[in-house]
C-alpha cells in the first residue's frame, strides 16, 4: 500500500525519506518502493516518475536508503499505470452534469412508465424526473455502465476502445514505461518492478475480462501481448544488466476473471521473455468492491478479491497466513519445468522466520516478501538475524493500516503509532494524534 507521504504533485518529501530510511535501518534484503505513477498526471499525494523533474527527489530517496542500510539493502521501485476513477457523485449532480441523455433513455422511460409524453419531453424535465426516481425505475432506464457511474462513480476500462486514449494504450504505454524505467536507473535504483497486478491498467489487459478486438484482448496470447511489449521496451531502454521484475496475480478472485491456469501461463511467458523475478499477488479488483459513500472513490480492496489480497485475522478456517503460497508454488513449478530459473516471490500473510524459511525449504518460492509485517516491525530482519526473534512486533492482521490507506490518510501501524508520543521531535501525522514512524530499536533489549 502507498503511505500517502508525497506532495500532491508527486514529489518526494521529507516524510517519504524518513519512511524509507526507517525501513532501511532494519536492513532487509530489498525494499520495493510504493506504486509510482509512470504518467505525469494528477494523482494526489502519490509518488510519480513520469517526468525528469522527479529524478532529483528519487535520487535522494535512493541515497537515503543506501546510507541507512549501510549498503545492505537493494532498492527497487514499482512503476504503475492507472485509468480514471471518479468519486461517487450526488444523485442530482449525476443527472444534471454527467448523464449523456439520449433517445434511448426517453424510449426506456416511456416504456417503464407507460407514458408516451416522455418521448418528446424537454431534457430538463427528463433529468428532473430521474433525479427523484426510485432505483426500480432507474434500473430500467439506465444501462449497466450508467448505473455503475451513478452508484459507484465513473471508471474507465481498457475495453473502452470508443475512447481514443484508451484505444491507443498499446501504442503509447511501452514508451511511457520505458521512459519511467530509465529515470529509475538514472536515479540510482537497483531495479524496477512493473506493476501488472490488482485493479490497474496492465492487470486489466491480462484479465480474462479483457475483450478488446484489436489483438490485445480475448485469448491469453493476445492479453499478454501488451505486457510483453512493455517489458521489451523497458529492457531495451535500461539494458540487459539492470533488474526488471514483475508483479502479477495468481488469481483475480472475480467472476469471469483469471484463475491459476492463466497465471501459470503468464508466469512462463514472463520468464521466457527475460523478467529477472516474478512477484505474485492475488485479487484486489474493482469488480467486486463495496459501494463507496457519496464523495468517495471505489476502493478495490473491499470485496472478496480485496480480502484475498490482504487477508485479515477475521477469516475462514484457513486463516490469513501464507494464503497465497499454494498458488505461488504452482507458478514456480511451471516456470522451472519450462526450463527457466527466474526467482518467484511469495507474499501475503507471511510473518515469522519459521514460516518464511519453511516456504523456501519446501521450494514453494525463492524469496519471501513482507509488507504488513514489515510495517509492524521494520527491525524484523535485524532481530531475526541477531537471534532476537522473540522481540519481533508481530502484525495482528486487523488491516488498520489498510483502512488508513482507503481513507487516503498517512499510513501507520496501530502497534506503534501511539507509543512514546512525547519523544522529543517525534514526527506526527497531520492531525497530531499518531506518530509517523515506529520507535527506534537500539538492538540491545533482551
Amino acid at each position: 500500500m502507498v503511505p500517502w507521504r508525497a506532495t500532491v504533485d508527486g514529489f518526494v518529501t521529507k516524510e517519504n525519506l524518513d519512511w524509507y530510511r526507517r525501513f532501511a535501518e532494519g536492513q532487509p534484503g530489498a525494499i520495493v518502493v510504493e506504486a509510482t505513477g509512470v504518467r505525469d498526471i494528477a494523482s494526489g499525494p502519490l509518488l510519480r516518475i513520469g517526468h525528469d523533474r522527479y529524478i532529483k527527489g528519487l535520487t535522494e530517496l535512493v541515497e537515503t536508503v543506501r546510507r541507512a542500510s549501510d549498503g545492505h539493502t537493494r532498492l527497487f521501485i514499482q512503476i504503475i499505470d492507472f485509468l480514471a476513477v471518479k468519486r461517487r457523485p450526488e444523485k442530482a449532480k449525476f443527472f444534471d452534469r454527467f448523464l449523456d441523455l439520449s433517445e434511448r433513455h426517453r424510449i426506456a422511460l416511456a416504456e417503464a412508465t407507460h407514458e408516451t409524453r416522455w418521448l418528446k419531453a424537454e431534457d430538463e424535465d427528463v433529468r428532473s424526473l430521474l433525479k427523484g426516481a426510485p432505483d426500480e425505475l432507474l434500473d430500467k432506464v439506465l444501462d449497466e455502465r450508467e448505473l455503475e457511474a451513478l452508484r459507484f462513480g465513473y471508471r474507465e476500462r481498457v475495453t473502452d476502445t470508443h475512447l481514443k486514449h484508451i484505444r491507443e494504450l498499446p501504442q503509447v504505454l511501452p514508451e511511457i514505461f520505458a521512459a519511467a524505467a530509465l529515470r529509475a536507473r538514472l536515479a540510482g535504483f537497483d531495479g524496477v518492478e512493473l506493476h501488472y497486478a490488482h485493479a490497474y491498467t496492465m492487470a486489466s489487459f491480462l484479465s480474462a475480462r479483457n475483450t478488446r478486438q484489436d489483438g490485445y484482448g480475448g485469448a491469453r496470447e493476445n492479453r499478454v501481448r501488451l505486457p510483453l511489449e512493455v517489458y521489451r521496451a523497458v529492457r531495451e531502454r535500461v539494458g540487459s544488466d539492470y533488474t526488471v521484475g514483475v508483479r502479477f496475480l495468481a488469481d483475480e478472485v472475480i467472476k469471469g476473471g483469471n484463475r491459476i491456469d492463466d497465471a501459470v501461463y503468464f508466469g512462463v511467458e514472463f520468464a521466457r521473455a527475460g523478467f529477472d523475478y516474478l512477484s505474485i499477488s492475488k485479487g484486489g479488483k474493482f469488480e467486486d468492491a463495496k459501494q463507496p459513500k457519496v464523495g468517495q472513490a471505489v476502493y478495490p480492496y473491499t470485496g472478496q478479491s480485496g480480502y484475498e489480497c490482504m487477508p485479515t485475522v477475521i477469516s475462514d478456517e484457513r486463516g490469513p497466513f501464507s494464503r497465497n503460497v499454494p498458488l505461488v508454488a504452482a507458478i514456480k513449478r511451471a516456470v522451472n519445468e519450462a526450463g527457466y530459473d527466474a526467482p518467484v516471490v511469495a507474499a501475503g500473510g507471511i510473518t515469522t522466520f519459521e514460516q518464511a524459511e519453511a516456504i523456501l525449504e519446501r521450494n514453494e518460492a525463492d524469496i519471501a516478501g513482507f509488507a504488513r509485517q514489515a510495517l509492524a516491525d521494520p527491525d524484523w530482519f535485524l532481530k531475526v538475524k541477531r537471534g532476537r526473534g522473540v522481540l519481533v512486533r508481530r502484525c495482528t492482521y486487523t488491516n488498520y493500516c489498510e483502512a488508513l490507506d482507503q481513507a487516503h490518510k498517512q499510513v501507520t501501524c496501530k502497534l506503534w503509532d501511539r507509543l512514546q508520543l512525547d519523544e522529543p521531535d517525534v514526527p506526527l501525522t497531520d492531525d497530531g494524534r499518531r506518530r509517523l514512524l515506529p520507535p527506534k530499536w537500539e538492538g540491545e533489549e533482551s
